[in-house]
């Protein structure tokens, strides 16, 4: 497969999907009914990030990729929510790391301590509510700490009583869940790079960069579309992506082409004001993209569903045809 030639595909899939002529539809609920305002014809995303952490690539120091991450945010006067996993903050060498987004107005948010799969049967709930317990000492002293909690893995338990205790225990203390509307897998493609770099330093990283954006532009084309047919309405969306490498690299490449097929970007708190992240999808095991989850419940989608929603393995074959 030519390389040039699934980009191409896959850049005209999110335009087309971006631009598609949206169908009058009078079923969405109740809570939906006073959304964010667009203001625009264009679509509205935002951008969320998780887990930032010390223990970064070795061509690369946490130190520059902040730099790098954080100017770009400036650059497109964004704010957007970091998802903070303890685990991967909690040494003394990582003062300031969490210091510099809370500085530039960003929201430091929850991504729990050990960063465990709630829906692992081996995983109580007493274990992933102590552990999402021990987070918050961490990310009280930040004047932007925002109670939004983001489950590891997107991931919200096996069993009703495990997934119906820890909503309970969120909003008991003042939480409410961080969702993810787009979900992708922009962390396996950092790990193909490093991959790579392992074998060749002076590897050509710009095709790793164009399938990235490629990659994200699908994903959102798709969960947009599938949003509105669930919802019955465009809604603000919260593209997740994580802090890496690649990231450091490429956020400017990802920002800009967004705005190019159509996209508008907003600040994270803007979006999460929007009431469908209310919603509590009742489905089994519970997770997954919030778009996802609430097209399960509603059942009329399946076609459409694969589980998980988002993983490695469906970017592996495209990504080794394209010698990535």
């Amino acid at each position: 497969m030519d390389r040039r030639v699934f980009l191409r595909l896959l850049t005209q899939s999110a335009v087309t999907v971006a631009s598609f002529r949206l169908l009058p539809i009078s079923w969405a609920a109740a809570e939906d009914r006073n959304p964010v305002s667009v203001g625009t014809s264009r679509p509205l995303i935002s951008l969320t990030m998780d887990d930032p952490s010390i223990y970064f690539e070795s061509h690369m120091k946490w130190q520059e990729a902040n730099k790098r991450i954080l100017s770009t945010l400036e650059d497109h006067k964004l704010k957007a929510a970091l998802f903070v996993c303890g685990k991967r903050i909690d040494q003394p060498e990582a003062k300031g790391l969490v210091a510099q987004w809370d500085d530039a107005g960003h929201l430091i948010c929850s991504h729990s301590y050990s960063h465990l799969m709630f829906t692992d049967p081996a995983i109580t709930y007493d274990q992933f509510s102590s552990d999402f317990l021990r987070n918050e000492p961490l990310i009280a002293p930040y004047r932007h700490r925002t109670q939004l909690f983001r489950y590891p893995f997107l991931k919200e338990g096996d069993t009703a009583e495990k997934r119906d205790r820890f909503r309970a225990l969120l909003k008991s203390n003042g939480y409410k869940v961080g969702h993810v509307t787009v979900d992708a897998s922009d962390w396996y493609v950092n790990q193909r790079i490093a991959e790579r770099m392992e074998k060749d330093h002076q590897a050509k990283l710009e095709p790793y960069r164009d399938y990235l954006v490629a990659h994200l532009l699908d994903r959102a084309a798709f969960y947009r579309q599938l949003s509105v047919e669930v919802v019955g309405r465009e809604i603000p969306h919260t593209l997740l992506i994580h802090y890496s490498y690649m990231n450091a690299l490429f956020l400017s490449d990802v920002l800009q082409a967004f705005e190019q097929v159509g996209w508008q970007w907003i600040d994270a708190d803007r979006a999460y004001r929007d009431p469908v992240f209310q919603r509590e999808p009742q489905i089994l095991p519970a997770g997954e993209s919030l778009v996802w989850a609430l097209a399960k419940e509603g059942g009329r989608f399946n076609d459409r569903l694969r589980y998980p929603g988002e993983d490695g393995e469906y970017e592996k074959a495209k990504m080794d045809a394209l010698g990535l």
